[in-house]
């Protein structure tokens, strides 16, 4: 008997263990509060308010503590009455309670009032309380009536002076002031216009809303960006949190801890929001149990309406919190992003080119399309991987309350998970980093194909190009799939967790003797599905972790480069004051890392160059030319010496670099607008005829890398825009070689030594004989070192012979100097400080109107194929009915019990719930690798498909498009497609399922529910329909303006030194920063919108929970002639109803995310419609042809764009075949135009091409290009072994290769590379590749060879050994040669002089210079 009493008086132990722990619970709370009311109204007693207290204020202040006062006191009495009167310790509680609301009464009638109540320290404290109260949520089980109203009140009062304190935040002092939940710059400016209650249902989008669904959205509708996420401001403070790091932590300095320093203490406050928040969703499944009991006992108290009440009340304030921390999150997230972004932009500016070689270009721009995304969402994992854990802990402690240890059954599952996952997620990451690495990889040859596009095109190379991208792209998949398997896997784990938990849990309570109600099994139930979520999530969170400490890494490596230090190189202090230039045994290389000596390119160098003097730097291909400026630069690793700069500098490089924008915009620079200076240089460049001639003026715009332009206007282009900066000093790379004699002589008279430069330090590398002879000093180089340094005059003839010999029509002389530019200009004085608006070359990037088009749907699906389509979906259904069914088998199997009528044995039961869940877990299963692989064969068809159409698109739709805006289809819109998409639209079909299911089930429960359907469904689509109009202006708003940032970005990385030698940084960082803050205020309305609807619609499910609660107890009492079913399936109703909140919310938003990723599917159809060239044709060719080489046109006419002037104009000319004919003309006049329309780049208008005879527009197009030889004017090598590069079908042998780059002049440049199979990189200089490029034409064997002023980059000597090697090799083959210097074109066998499109002159230019007054003549005497 002792042991029986003993045993029977543990629970009243445990329960008097557990009372006494919640009574210190509440009376230390009550009694804190207290303190921190006397000692804030002590504090502040001075403090004295100006205004009046609102009725609101008065309200919050009075009535609430009264009522609280009144209901304390009866709760005092009630316990005296109660308990005995030894048994005092409980009425401490209420007496606490009563004491605290009295100060408060007293405290509201001071002047001070409002000042206490808003402090910062007590609203934290009231929402500190409900968490303190969260730990003794099972109290709850037993409270009473009178207790859960002062609970409420209790909650009230909390959030009442929390939104007091909102709606009247005073200037904040220091960050560690901020409120909890912080409030910025924007919400001051919109109180002014908004209301309290706006404010938290973000009613201020509401304009924003109306606009979008009546009409258009343009930018400037959207909101404006607050004043505390400008993208300026948060560049700024993560970069001195950066520099704080390298201080503290030099070596290796940690961009998450940089990260940290700046966002750390607000996304601390966010994470007390988020306990405070996850604690609060668990009153749910308690009210829950309370309701189902008071069901049970059939009691006709009122207390059944307060639960029912409580229940909605609840869902309604969780709504509120969780669009509130849906929002501070979001807008945290919006800073880092624009933190990260301008960072990457900014460094890529300071890192010199050597520093960079170590990241290619394509893993830079992956950078800034995927690494900065994927470290933004770095700000959901962290929180959820502590908050998904504590969700997690908290609910199985309430299935204890429950099923006390059999619980254990279901949590020994989740623990065996853990490792597994742990081993996928290991497996995971790999495949991330290596699919990233691949990605990297394929973004960099997309870029170097849309580079290239046009040169790809003149060999035939598009498409074989295209199949190298594709065998990128497919090692690339074989990663992606293995992580979208492996994620698979994930789900399936955690997706069937749920089931399996209910299985193992209810079938062990029930093995240990105990029964089932309905109030546990669907509390359980009700806490399962809340555990579905965390569950689900917690795969997901690991991955994003994972990618973004991967991606954290990666950025931070990048970050770590040393950036150059210009005060070390341009101090004017250091060196004398007559020189410009001091270099002192200075050695120097490409590479940041590598110091040998072997890897230097320059090597010991000492110059002394004198201020204002005009320096040419000559030597052979490859001799280090270029290098020498970029060192001057700093632009290279100075491993030994030094080498100083005196004064600011200008630089013009080889390949001219051209932004997309007006011509005035490219001159200007960032610099302020100087009309005479302006007008002097366009006139002492030359561009004045040029631009006189162009629609718009110098506001005529230029497009991508300046495709609209000659290579001679390009040129002088870069020029002006170093002229017009008037700096002390100027390094030009070989600016004469893309412009014709009388244009170079003119540039050479009027710009290099005229009144603008004369007195100005002139650095240039050239091989022009003009500008040698007219330079003060000569540098001569030779491979890496300086060979000689002298003036002209001292120079000895073996160094440079051609200066002396050569060419009699090289030589300079300024008397010769033509003087026949008489073209009237229209670029007047008043006309140039006129802003006129740009001729637009470019396309506006389109975008859709209206709704996601079923077309867009229908052609992802046939991507993924409509046998794995139906798969998804029909295994997605049976999954669902099987997890209902589950659901509803529990509902009979309590029924049963509960009226003690049951049948079959528990055994029996347990049976069938097991083959739920065998079913329900088989069709995860099914669902999730079929969702996987349907998405992988829609990421590789629509890959395929676009990069198809792409290649044959023709060249005038990449002239108009920027390379960024298609390269942003193959970043982030590919992306999307590949992993954001086929996720989101797995959880939107889990969403549909999941919430037809629940609609069924209440249905079939409860017949009034079908009553609620239709004005719920009114409702609903009205919301949807008024927010999906907007979400998709939004999205489509949000995709065009991203495109200008990743465009911006990788101009950007090509003109990076050209950018730095102008010392530009800060201006390109302001315009940088214009297009990102443009992108944030997009992405800013988005956000605000999409909260808005979250909000209305947990609000309308909120709704539904009140009328389901509210119609069970009324059908519980009996008043209502309809019965409402058995306990059972009103506890399934009840069960069901309270996820409906988050899951109809999370049905809109998946439905509405899904229909924006869908926006990227729409963006790439967009290119799958671009025009396509007529590639095949009506005639076959032979593999010899052509045969003859005979190239006739007639009458040919041919634009580049209708509204243009003709580039060709009715040109008619006959080259008999085996001729060497030579094109000649001003820049601009139509030299290159002749062979785009021999090679069928651009289509003619008029007239006909043919060549031997047959009209090449009857031919394919690819065969055509493959069957003739060309050497284009800008020389081109991918990134490959140098055999691919000069033979990538793999025609030729390596003897025949070896023999042809010999007689190029470059095989010795080859060998010391490595041979045929080194890999081509920085290695060669823009001579060399062009030799590369002419040994590629003539391992053609064509019969027809076109050179588009191949010997532009190459000294003289190696132009005159070139040209003797084409006429040996080139004998019986037609050759066209475009040219610029006259001594090229001299012996060939006839001459095409063209002017404007128009043949002026043909003939043989031996004959043609008899002629005084003939073209070619005038073109000589230019020269000379």
């Amino acid at each position: 008997m002792t042991i029986t009493r003993t045993n029977s008086a543990l629970p009243y132990m445990d329960a008097s263990l557990e009372r006494l722990g919640d009574l210190v619970i509440g009376l230390g709370a009550n009694v804190v509060t207290l303190l921190l009311i006397f000692i804030l109204t002590a504090t502040r007693r001075s403090a004295t308010c100006n205004r009046r207290k609102s009725y609101i204020e008065k309200s919050v202040l009075y009535v609430i503590p009264a009522l609280g006062a009144c209901l304390s006191c009866v709760d005092l009495v009630v316990l005296l009455r109660t308990y005995p009167r030894r048994d005092f310790i409980p009425c401490f509680v209420p007496l606490s309670r009563f004491a605290m609301w009295l100060a408060v009464m007293l405290s509201s009638k001071l002047s001070c009032a409002c000042c206490v109540f808003t402090s910062r320290i007590l609203c934290f404290w009231w929402i500190f309380r409900f968490l303190m109260e969260a730990f003794h949520l099972n109290a709850i089980f037993t409270l009473q009536t009178l207790e859960i109203w002062m609970i409420m009140l209790d909650i009230a009062f909390g959030i009442s002076i929390n939104v007091l304190r909102i709606k009247k935040t005073p200037p904040k002092n220091s960050s560690l002031e901020d409120p909890l939940i912080e409030e910025g710059h924007d919400q001051r400016v919109i109180e002014r216009t908004s209301s309290c209650w706006d404010l938290f249902t973000f009613g201020y989008i509401g304009l924003v809303m109306k606009h979008g669904s009546l009409k258009q959205l343009e930018f400037e509708d959207l909101l404006p960006l607050p004043l505390d996420m400008d993208p300026s401001t948060c560049c700024e403070n993560l970069l001195r949190s950066w520099q704080l790091q390298e201080s503290n932590n030099s070596p290796n300095p940690s961009l998450f801890w940089s990260i940290s320093g700046v966002y750390g203490w607000p996304y601390f406050r966010l994470g007390l929001l988020k306990v405070f928040n996850d604690c609060i969703g668990f009153a749910g499944p308690l009210l829950l149990n309370r309701l189902i009991k008071y069901l049970e006992k059939g009691s006709r108290s009122s207390i059944g309406y307060t639960l029912a009440i409580s229940l909605g009340l609840t869902s309604i304030f969780k709504s509120f919190l969780d669009t509130q921390y849906t929002f501070r999150l979001s807008k945290l997230k919006l800073k880092l992003r624009s933190s990260i972004m301008s960072v990457i932009y900014r460094k890529c500016l300071w890192v010199n080119t050597a520093s960079r070689s170590g990241f290619s270009e394509g893993e830079i721009q992956t950078f800034m399309s995927v690494d900065a995304d994927r470290i933004v969402n770095l700000c959901n994992s962290l929180h959820d991987m502590w908050s998904l854990p504590l969700q997690i802990g908290i609910a199985l402690y309430l299935l204890y309350t429950q099923v006390k240890f059999a619980f254990l059954s279901g949590l020994a599952i989740t623990i065996l998970l853990i490792p597994v996952n742990k081993w996928i997620s290991v497996l995971i990451a790999s495949a991330t980093e290596k699919m990233m690495k691949l990605k990297d990889e394929r973004i960099r040859k997309t870029g170097e194909l849309l580079t290239n596009i046009r040169t790809l095109k003149m060999y035939g190379w598009d498409n074989w190009f295209a199949d190298w991208l594709k065998e990128t792209r497919a090692t690339e998949v074989t990663h992606l799939a293995t992580r979208k398997y492996l994620d698979a896997w994930c789900v399936f784990f955690w997706a069937t967790t749920p089931t399996l938990f209910s299985l193992c849990t209810f079938g062990l309570f029930a093995l240990m003797g105990h029964q089932l109600d309905a109030a546990t099994v669907f509390t359980c139930l009700a806490l399962f599905n809340s555990l579905i979520s965390p569950l689900n999530s917690f795969p997901w969170v690991i991955n994003g972790l994972i990618d973004a400490f991967i991606s954290t890494r990666r950025v931070g490596k990048f970050m770590r480069c040393l950036e150059h230090n210009k005060d070390s190189s341009t101090d004017s202090s250091l060196i004398s004051e007559e020189l410009a230039v001091f270099v002192e045994d200075a050695s120097c290389t490409w590479s940041s890392n590598v110091e040998e000596e072997h890897s230097l390119t320059i090597k010991h160098i000492n110059l002394r160059i004198p201020k204002g003097s005009f320096v040419a730097i000559i030597g052979e291909v490859g001799s280090g030319k270029t290098s020498l400026l970029n060192s001057l630069l700093g632009e290279m690793q100075c491993v030994h010496g030094s080498i100083l700069l005196n004064g600011s500098v200008a630089y013009v490089p080889q390949v001219p670099w051209i932004l997309s924008g007006t011509v005035r915009e490219n001159i200007l620079f960032g610099k302020p607008f100087d009309s005479k200076r302006y007008l002097d240089t366009l006139s002492a460049c030359a561009l004045d005829v040029d631009i006189s001639l162009m629609v718009g003026g110098d506001m005529a715009f230029i497009g991508d890398k300046g495709v609209n332009l000659s290579g001679g206007q390009r040129a002088r282009l870069a020029l002006a825009r170093a002229v017009y900066h008037g700096t002390d000093m100027y390094l030009l790379d070989d600016v004469l070689s893309a412009v014709d004699s009388q244009v170079g002589s003119c540039i050479l008279q009027r710009a290099l030594l005229g009144p603008l430069l004369n007195k100005k330090t002139r650095i240039m590398c050239t091989h022009s004989v003009q500008a040698i002879s007219c330079a003060d000093m000569v540098v001569v180089m030779d491979k890496g070192e300086v060979k000689w340094f002298g003036t002209v005059t001292d120079m000895p003839k073996s160094i440079f012979p051609s200066l002396s010999s050569s060419n009699e029509f090289d030589m300079s002389s300024s008397k010769h100097l033509t003087n026949k530019r008489k073209e009237s200009l229209s670029i007047k004085k008043d006309d140039v400080d006129e802003v006129s608006e740009a001729a637009d070359i470019v396309k506006v990037e389109e975008r859709k109107e209206g709704r996601v088009e079923v077309a867009v749907y229908r052609n992802y699906a046939v991507f993924s194929g409509w046998f794995i389509t139906i798969v998804i979906l029909v295994s997605a259904v049976l999954m669902q009915a099987s997890r209902n069914g589950n659901d509803l088998w529990l509902s009979y199997w309590v029924d049963k019990t509960g009226r003690g009528a049951t049948q079959y044995s528990t055994s029996f039961y347990l049976m069938v719930l097991c083959i739920f869940c065998i079913l329900n877990s088989i069709l995860t299963l099914v669902r999730a690798f079929s969702f996987a692989y349907g998405g992988l064969k829609a990421a590789v068809r629509v890959h395929n498909a676009l990069i198809c159409k792409l290649i044959n698109a023709p060249i005038q739709f990449f002239d108009q498009t920027p390379s960024g805006r298609i390269l942003n289809r193959f970043s982030s819109d590919l992306y999307t497609i590949d992993d954001s998409l086929p996720f989101i639209l797995n959880i939107l079909l889990a969403n549909f399922v999941g919430l037809l299911g629940i609609v069924l089930v209440l249905s079939y429960v409860q017949v009034l529910f079908l009553l609620l359907l239709l004005p719920f469904w009114y409702i609903y689509s009205k919301l949807q329909f008024f927010y999906r109009s907007t979400s998709r202006e939004l999205r489509r708003l949000d995709s065009v303006s991203r495109s200008p940032i990743y465009a911006s970005f990788s101009e950007t990385l090509d003109g990076s030194s050209t950018i730095r030698a102008f010392n530009s940084e800060e201006h390109f960082v302001a315009r940088f920063i214009e297009h990102l803050t443009l992108y944030q205020r997009t992405s800013y309305s988005e956000i605000i919108a999409s909260l808005w609807l979250s909000l209305r619609l947990q609000l309308l499910g909120a709704m539904i929970v009140l009328f389901v609660a509210v119609m069970a107890v009324i059908g519980s009492q009996g008043n209502f002639p309809i019965s409402f079913g058995t306990p059972g399936l009103v506890g399934l109703a009840l069960s069901y109803a309270a996820p409906l909140v988050s899951l109809l919310g999370s049905f809109l938003t998946s439905f509405t995310e899904t229909e924006k990723e869908m926006v990227s599917v729409e963006r790439v159809l967009q290119y799958m419609d671009v025009p396509q060239e007529e590639v095949s044709g009506s005639q076959s060719l032979s593999g010899k042809w052509p045969v003859q080489g005979l190239v006739e046109f007639h009458n040919v006419t041919m634009r580049y764009i209708s509204t243009m002037p003709p580039a060709l104009n009715h040109i008619s000319f006959t080259i008999q075949g085996g001729m060497q004919v030579g094109v000649i003309g001003r820049t601009g006049a139509g030299k290159s135009s002749i062979l785009n329309a021999l090679l069928r780049l651009n289509p003619v208008c008029n007239g006909e091409i043919l060549v031997d005879g047959v009209n090449i527009n009857h031919l394919p197009v690819r065969e055509l290009r493959t069957h003739l030889a060309v050497v284009p004017q800008s020389p081109f090598l991918f990134q490959g072994s140098l055999r691919e590069n000069l033979d990538p079908l793999g025609m030729s042998e390596d003897w025949r290769i070896w023999e042809v780059l010999e007689k190029c002049k470059v095989k010795a440049e080859v060998e010391s590379a490595g041979g045929l199979d080194s890999n081509v990189k920085d290695s060669f200089s823009v001579g060399q590749r062009q030799l590369l490029c002419l040994a590629r034409a003539l391992l053609k064997s064509s019969k027809i060879l076109c050179l588009d002023e191949c010997t532009a980059n190459i000294d003289v000597h190696t132009a005159s050994l070139l040209h003797n090697a084409i006429s040996s090799e080139c004998k019986g083959v037609t050759v066209i040669t475009i040219a610029h210097r006259i001594s090229t074109v001299l012996d060939l066998d006839s001459i095409l002089v063209l002017d404007r499109g128009s043949l002026v002159e043909q003939g043989n230019p031996q004959l043609l210079l008899q002629d005084d007054d003939s073209a070619f003549s005038s073109f000589v005497r230019a020269s000379k």
